[in-house]
């Protein structure tokens, strides 16, 4: 299989021209971060984190669900369920799949190291991890990762996505597992990933795959992966 992704990588039509993401865009998802943070200094909004808590624990004091653990996985399987179903998106298998691996992993590095250095008590006081939420992120890296590859179909695809994304967030403010400014920051977080993504893979790809013109193809390798429940890209390059 390694053989076939390999050559699929390196002889697939050079989608790369396809990729856009303005600059621009990166502002709203910043934005969010940037809200999330200021919760640690700015009093006004940490209070309305601790007003949302508390109008969520009035109106559903019972509530437990653990829907959201499948809810952020939606969107990425449904950007390959359509393709399964013969709806293409606008790259290829391979582009894509490295795209979604490229925006896991910055998603991954920021997110979990913003955890450990806020070190936020969760509202239900599991542990210190609450800052940004994780589910939220992934589920709006996802989003934004459908709305890249089908907005010039259809901006209703865009729409689902961030539905089940925004569903995703919510249940986890209603399972006391996160903040409201947790949530809004893992969703820029989410957001900013895929776009910084679609930004940099250009570069990434034409050094791969023609960055040495002299090279032999065998000499590099690029598959995607998936483990301890991220995805990711495994690279190798023999110089």
């Amino acid at each position: 299989m390694g053989d076939t992704i390999k050559k699929d990588l390196l002889t697939a039509p050079d989608t790369v021209k396809k990729l856009h993401s303005n600059p621009l865009s990166l502002v709203p998802p910043a934005a969010m971060i940037t809200y999330g943070g200021l919760s640690f200094a700015v009093h006004p909004i940490r209070r309305i984190d601790y007003y949302i808590r508390g109008e969520v624990a009035k109106s559903s004091p019972n509530f437990h669900s653990k829907a959201e653990s499948y809810f952020q996985f939606a969107p990425i399987v449904i950007v390959y369920g359509l393709n399964f179903a013969g709806v293409r998106g606008k790259n290829t298998f391979i582009d894509r799949t490295a795209l979604l691996g490229l925006s896991s992993t910055i998603l991954g590095i920021t997110g979990l190291s913003t955890k450990h250095f806020t070190h936020r008590l969760r509202p239900n006081g599991s542990d210190y991890l609450s800052f940004p939420s994780g589910h939220t992120a992934l589920a709006f890296m996802g989003a934004e990762f459908m709305a890249q590859e089908f907005d010039a179909k259809s901006p209703l695809y865009g729409v689902l996505a961030y539905t089940i994304a925004t569903t995703t967030g919510v249940f986890r403010m209603y399972n006391r597992d996160h903040w409201f400014s947790d949530v809004v920051a893992g969703a820029g977080l989410g957001i900013l990933s895929t776009k910084a993504a679609y930004l940099i893979y250009p570069a990434i790809r034409n050094w791969v795959t023609h960055g040495d013109k002299k090279a032999d193809d065998k000499n590099t390798m690029i598959t995607p992966m998936y483990q301890d429940g991220a995805f990711g890209l495994s690279f190798a390059k023999q110089f």
